[in-house]
């Protein structure tokens, strides 16, 4: 569990103010932690966060900066895929009664109750890695100007693409013999 604790902070103990703090992520961090990263093989990244505690709520700026293994979703070669992000969020006080998820309007405002020591930031880590993860996952261009892609590949795709309009054009080539009677 020493490893959870590592994102865990006690805010009591914090005066008033900005405190920064910084986190290596890679594959133990989803594996001693038990998160799920299907969509990727390695992960190096740092997490910075600005922690700004202020009176009855407090400003998390998380700044993701990193690489990450995946495959490309054009060929299906992996490749080194470059992590930036910025994520804020806000962390406010309550009376012991936590709000119902539905009551609020903000997506990046979170409730804690006052009798709470310490927040755990690792879901939100979790959280915010997997939202700098593109949607859709493209080997970048080369420097020359060409397809990072493998070449043999996009052939393939293009020859097989070529045949399936051939396909779709020769189911209606019989018609054209009833179309004077």
């Amino acid at each position: 569990m020493k490893y959870k604790r590592e994102f865990e902070i006690a805010y009591l103990g914090l005066k008033e103010g900005v405190s920064q703090y910084e986190y290596e992520i890679d594959n133990n961090f989803f594996s001693q932690l038990g998160f799920e990263h299907p969509d990727f093989e390695a992960i190096e990244a740092v997490v910075k966060l600005n922690f700004d505690k202020r009176s009855g709520f407090f400003l998390l700026h998380f700044d993701i900066d990193g690489k990450i293994n995946v495959a490309c979703d054009r060929c299906g070669d992996a490749f080194e895929l470059k992590l930036w992000d910025e994520f804020d969020l806000v962390v406010k006080l309550t009376n012991d009664v936590v709000p119902e998820s539905g009551t609020n309007d903000e997506d990046d405002v979170v409730f804690i109750p006052r009798s709470e020591t310490v927040i755990d930031i690792s879901e939100w880590v979790y959280e915010f890695i997997l939202l700098s993860i593109p949607m859709q996952k493209v080997h970048p261009t080369k420097d020359d100007g060409s397809d990072g892609c493998n070449p043999e590949v996009l052939k393939m795709l293009k020859q097989m693409s070529q045949e399936q309009k051939e396909q779709k054009n020769n189911i209606w080539k019989g018609l054209d013999t009833f179309k004077g009677n």
